[in-house]
């Protein structure tokens, strides 16, 4: 090892021995894991990617962060999990709004492009962050992330139409995003994977009570001064973190020739949100807005996937260096955590969305009780993060673990489809929601670990990108998937008991654009219509434990490597 004039470490070229034969070489954070340990190799671009970053590295040296003391890592990650805190409350506020903001707007199906906007968002952004803060820096990628975040949160307070609410949230979603991956970034940069586990336990931790508080703050502001404020209140703490944050972060600049924002993937992230939003466009307007047999399903949905070939092909063969690499999710290990990340996050996400729908509805509470009952699964996601990752600091294992905690989600989403109906008891629901927050704490730092332990130290950036985005993508197309069964079968349902009665239709029309509607029922309907939604929320509960088990299986296939104890993987 020698040292920069600044004390940071670098990594040398490893020295030749007589005969021109270089040494073996040791097992450090720019040795592939993926042909060191067996998996399958780089190739391709990414291959091309590799040499250039390794002729670039033997040539200046990009130099590795020192490890920091406690104390001064706890400062930096504390700065940072203040506004990943707000990001991730931001996720789910909309979850105890939705019936105020679609009932401001007059629009039901508005609810969906409201949080899926965000969700997009996020999608599109998060995998660009990792090179462009390995470019400009993370400190860089913390003023644009927050100055997003502020103004988007910003907007959807003042927003008199919901177009102008859609718009903010997606601009917040581009700012909530990057803080989220960037927090990730600087916490790899700084911490030994080994130790990565408790650390991103607390970052769990943190942004899992976000999640938590998200329904319960949007509902308590709105019943005493009303859902604007939900979001003005937000917007001097996210610009005092981000501050705070821009101050704390140290992490020297890994690329600094700025030419290379040519290989940024633009291309390839503009390709992924016109798939997402073409499909959500079929999916939101089928039996909604327009007749399943419409051209405008008939066009959006084929679209979305001609969207998403255009999309691989971009990635395989057009971006030099693509956003999401098609062939390092070739590796058994990075698809199975990509994908386990997928399919539990449509579970969690439509959950979070439609509990509340369910607990408002069919039990009759307010929005801040509603809200409140998911406390359990934010103390779930907590407890799961960081207990997994203490379990993965003393053992080094990760694999034994995610079976358990796989049972457990299946076994959970089963109870919940069993009993969430109208005659739910007060306790049942805490304990079921717990243990959804237990399994999805532990798979967010499980998948994680395992995914940055199966590739190369210089794909660590690129990996955590992509996974957050199947992340977001995983969460916008469960709720979207989850507002297409409610809604449909909600319409079902309510013509099949009032379809013949005098103004049916304009009726069902008010009560699935306004929740409110139902405490303004025409005699006779009332139980009819709770009826119906207790039917079409089952079938949504259905859906989600269908995604559990897609879940489970997926993640059989992770592998187990090696969890190192130093920032040197030696």
């Amino acid at each position: 090892m020698a040292r920069t004039e600044d004390g940071l470490k670098v990594v040398e070229p490893h020295p030749e021995e007589d005969g021109g034969e270089q040494t073996k070489p040791v097992d450090d954070e720019r040795t592939p894991l993926l042909g060191v340990h067996g998996g399958a190799e780089v190739d391709g671009a990414l291959e091309a990617q590799a040499e250039r970053e390794q002729r670039e590295h033997d040539a200046g040296a990009t130099p590795l962060a020192e490890e920091p003391s406690t104390g001064k890592l706890v400062t930096t990650m504390s700065c940072l999990w203040l506004v990943t805190f707000f990001a991730a409350m931001d996720s789910t506020i909309v979850a105890t709004l939705s019936g105020p903001i679609t009932a401001s707007f007059n629009s039901g199906t508005l609810f969906s492009w409201i949080a899926s906007g965000y969700l997009i968002a996020n999608a599109a952004c998060q995998p660009l962050s990792g090179k462009l803060t390995d470019i400009y820096g993370r400190r860089a990628g913390l003023i644009f992330a927050t100055t997003f975040f502020a103004a988007g949160t910003l907007i959807c307070g003042l927003a008199q139409t919901g177009t102008v609410e859609i718009l903010g949230r997606v601009i917040a979603g581009m700012g909530g995003g990057c803080l989220n991956t960037i927090s990730v970034f600087i916490a790899s940069d700084l911490v030994p994977l080994r130790k990565r586990g408790v650390w991103q336990g607390i970052s769990n931790v943190v942004f899992g009570t976000g999640m938590g508080l998200g329904g319960i703050f949007g509902g308590f502001v709105h019943e005493r001064i009303g859902w604007r404020y939900a979001f003005y209140i937000q917007v001097p703490f996210i610009v005092v973190g981000g501050i705070a944050a821009c101050i704390a972060v140290k992490v020297p600049v890994k690329e600094t020739d700025t030419d290379k924002i040519k290989r940024v993937d633009f291309l390839g992230a503009f390709a992924l949100v016109a798939t997402l939003v073409l499909l959500l466009l079929g999916l939101n307007s089928g039996g909604n807005i327009v007749p399943w047999n419409h051209p405008l399903v008939y066009v959006s949905l084929p679209m979305s996937f001609v969207s998403l070939l255009v999309f691989i092909y971009i990635e395989e063969r057009v971006a030099v260096e693509p956003m999401i690499p098609v062939r390092l999710l070739l590796n058994q290990s990075v698809m199975a955590a990509c994908l386990t990340n997928w399919f539990v996050t449509m579970a969690v996400y439509a959950l979070l969305y439609y509990g509340p729908i369910y607990f408002q509805v069919v039990r009759d509470l307010s929005a801040t009780r509603a809200g409140a009952l998911f406390i359990p699964s934010s103390a779930g996601a907590a407890i799961g993060s960081l207990g997994s990752g203490l379990i993965m600091r003393a053992t080094g294992r990760y694999r034994l673990l995610n079976i358990a905690v796989q049972i457990l989600s299946v076994a959970a989403f089963a109870l919940i489809l069993a009993t969430f109906n109208a005659t739910v008891n007060n306790v049942t629901p805490y304990l079921y929601l717990l243990m959804v927050g237990i399994s999805y704490g532990s798979m967010l730092t499980i998948t994680l670990l395992a995914l940055i332990a199966a590739v190369d130290h210089k794909y660590q950036a690129i990996i955590t990108s992509a996974s957050y985005a199947f992340r977001s993508t995983g969460s916008s197309i469960g709720i979207t998937v989850a507002s297409v069964v409610f809604q449909n079968m909600v319409r079902v349902r309510l013509f099949d008991r009032f379809g013949d009665q005098p103004g049916a239709a304009e009726e069902i029309r008010r009560i699935r654009d306004n929740l409110n509607e139902i405490k303004h029922l025409p005699p006779g309907w009332h139980d009819g219509v709770i009826e119906a939604h207790v039917e079409a929320l089952r079938a949504v509960w259905a859906v989600l434990l269908g995604f559990a088990v897609l879940t489970a299986i997926v993640s059989l296939f992770i592998r187990e490597h090696k969890l190192h104890n130093n920032l040197e993987r030696k």
